[in-house]
């Protein structure tokens, strides 16, 4: 069984909640590769980047590092559930910090691994940071080309925008902060909604019922920090900067979240000669957050990837 440790590190001035894995006959004499594993965008460590994709790295002789976003989840961080990309990109940057100031992690064995949106933010922080070696992403998110699509009307950016701009108005004149969800609260609340998109069926599932609810993953989101995605690209400057070896795992059943198409423009985009997009078959994106059939095919592959990558 891997060890598991609570640990913590730096972001600006505030404490990043983080999971360190350590594996089974854990050496602290030896050296190790190691990955720091994003969550996507309203999750938390507890649930598929650390506790599928991180523990099942770790068992094959990783070490892994989950951490929650800051402002969220267990993490510092002022104001509250932010969803800003500099900032959720700087949080990985600040995790290879936190991995090189432990003497059994091999700085030249760094790689990265993220979930929908934490793939996306995963991809942007590895374009400048070259202390990761190997990028693995799973159904990854483009969130700045979500948020500008939204619904799919003709004006929903320019709608969006005017809504960020009063209420970023009304809070600086004293109003309360709008915290809103990311998703409906229940099962009931989406069926009250009308809405059966697949990607918005699965994640009620997910995050609001047992199967992966987590207190660290409340489905709240400080509404007006959604502006910051809106002139953001999630994979921006991958044709010039992403040289990494990079592979892609998505699903082929699409849905409103578009990480399947995102998983080909990441493809098509990325400088790298030394990539691979994994297909699975049947899996749709939530799957494979935690479903075993899918899990288990991403990882047939992404363990061999960071293995061969990280020179294990």
């Amino acid at each position: 069984m891997s060890q598991i440790e609570s640990i913590s590190f730096k972001n600006r001035t505030w404490d990043v909640a983080g999971t360190l894995r350590l594996p089974e006959g854990f050496d602290p004499n030896r050296k190790y590769a190691a990955i720091v594993c994003g969550h996507p965008i309203s999750s938390c460590k507890e649930q598929t980047s650390g506790a599928i994709y991180g523990e099942a790295l770790t068992r094959a002789g990783f070490i892994t590092l989950a951490f929650d976003a800051s402002t969220q989840g267990a993490s510092g961080g002022e104001p509250r559930f932010l969803e800003d990309p500099a900032t959720r990109t700087e949080d990985f940057r600040c995790a290879v910090d936190y991995l090189l100031t432990l003497p059994y992690v091999d700085e030249e064995r760094i790689g990265v691994l993220g979930v929908c949106g934490g793939g996306g933010y995963a991809v942007s922080a590895a374009t400048t940071d070259r202390r990761f070696k190997a990028v693995g992403t799973v159904v990854a998110a483009n969130y700045g080309r979500l948020m500008r699509e939204g619904d799919m009307s003709p004006d929903v950016v320019d709608k969006t925008l005017e809504a960020i701009a009063q209420q970023r108005t009304a809070e600086a004149r004293g109003a309360e902060p709008a915290i809103v969800g990311y998703i409906p609260n229940s099962i009931e609340e989406r069926e009250k909604a009308g809405i059966d998109d697949i990607d918005i069926v699965e994640a009620v599932e997910y995050y609001r019922t047992p199967r992966g609810q987590q207190a660290g993953s409340p489905n709240k989101l400080r509404f007006t920090s959604t502006g910051a995605a809106m002139n953001w690209d999630a994979f921006a400057f991958t044709e010039q900067l992403l040289t990494q070896p990079l592979h892609i795992v998505i699903g082929d059943v699409p849905g409103g979240f578009g990480s399947y198409r995102d998983g080909y423009d990441l493809y098509r985009r990325a400088r790298t000669t030394t990539k691979t997009l994994q297909v699975v078959k049947g899996a749709t994106h939530y799957d494979l957050y935690d479903q075993p059939e899918a899990t288990s095919k991403a990882l047939e592959q992404l363990i061999p990837f960071f293995n061969k990558h990280l020179d294990t």
